[in-house]
């Protein structure tokens, strides 16, 4: 830059002449990939062509690992057993789609019980097991309530310590639950896990909003039921999906507590006939004669496991999108 004299004799500032093709080249060029920063983490950098076509293989073969095996219980269900014996074992290509594993199990009547009995069990046991945990974990958040780390001191000692087998077998049998429903339930009623899970997510919130609440006249009934519960909808969803998938698995309580077998479970059904090969009176599993048209073996043992997994599979898609938010926010504090 330099100084110049103008017409009226004052002194004006001149810059010397840009060059263009210097100019142009100094402008950042949009293609090019900016290096990264000394202060950035690596997983906030834009990902490498490279990077991105490992992730979708990564995420293609474990969605394979996870769908395949579905697909082949599904489609050997929907076989005959000619086309079992054919393939030699699970089915994998169809040949020919029938649905007389479905009717033959069902029109049988010891599944059709199971299945209602599993139904039943399931929402009952959800249902008190996630009514228990609010109102213990609820109790247990506020720090002003009687006797609140005594009971969780309790509570955190079950999740390391059982009483055993032999002394909750007497406990139930002394109860009288012995060939009750109850006895699939009340014995698992409350996880210490779900009751943690629950009272760390009560205790994320704004000790503010309940405090505004109380000074309006509300009781801890009103707060639990209009302001805590509102806001914590996705922790109560990802609790009562474990209690729901935990009580629609389960099946060892039952061998243990139920010895009718008109009250098993469909899990327990599906256990005696796929792993045992026990043919209970009148289920409709039994061998019976290619030459009639039934399907026999393998293909009704994976209609039954297809029977016992599509509950899960109709529930987890309404559930899933609370299932990070619910488990992260629920296990910050401690």
């Amino acid at each position: 830059m330099s100084t110049a004299l103008g017409p009226d004799g004052a002194a004006t500032a001149t810059h010397p002449p840009v060059d263009a093709a210097a100019a142009g080249s100094a402008r950042p060029d949009p293609r090019r990939r900016p290096r990264r920063s000394k202060h950035r983490p690596v997983w906030e950098e834009r990902p490498t062509a490279l990077g991105t076509g490992a992730k979708v293989i990564v995420l293609a073969l474990i969605v394979l690992a996870v769908v395949y095996p579905l697909y082949t219980v599904i489609i050997t269900s929907l076989s005959t057993t000619a086309a079992v014996t054919q393939a030699g074992g699970l089915v994998t290509v169809p040949t020919e789609v029938t649905t007389a594993a479905y009717r033959q199990i069902l029109a049988g009547g010891i599944v059709t019980r199971a299945t209602l009995v599993s139904i039943g069990i399931t929402a009952v046991g959800t249902l008190l097991s996630t009514t228990v945990s609010i109102l213990c974990a609820y109790g247990l958040s506020r720090p002003t309530s009687f006797g609140h780390r005594p009971i969780l001191f309790v509570l955190l000692i079950t999740m390391f310590f059982g009483a055993g087998m032999i002394p909750t077998y007497l406990l139930v049998s002394n109860l009288g639950l012995i060939d009750t429903y109850w006895s699939l339930i009340l014995p698992g009623a409350v996880s210490a896990f779900n009751v943690l899970l629950l009272r760390n997510f009560f205790m994320g919130i704004d000790p503010g909003i309940t405090d505004a609440a109380r000074i309006d006249g509300a009781g801890e009934w009103r707060v639990l039921g209009q302001i805590v519960l509102p806001m914590s909808k996705a922790v109560t969803a990802v609790v009562a999906l474990f209690y729901g998938v935990g009580y629609w698995n389960a099946f060892f309580n039952a061998m243990l507590y139920i010895n009718d077998n008109a009250k098993w479970p469909l899990q327990l059904v599906l256990r005696s006939y796929v792993l045992q090969g026990v043919t209970l009176p009148g289920s409709g599993v039994g061998q019976v004669d290619v030459a009639t048209g039934a399907v026999t073996g393998l293909p009704v043992k994976m209609a039954v496991m297809v029977l016992a997994i599509i509950p899960v599979l109709v529930v987890y898609p309404f559930v899933q999108r609370h299932f990070t938010k619910g488990v992260i926010f629920g296990a910050i504090k401690g």
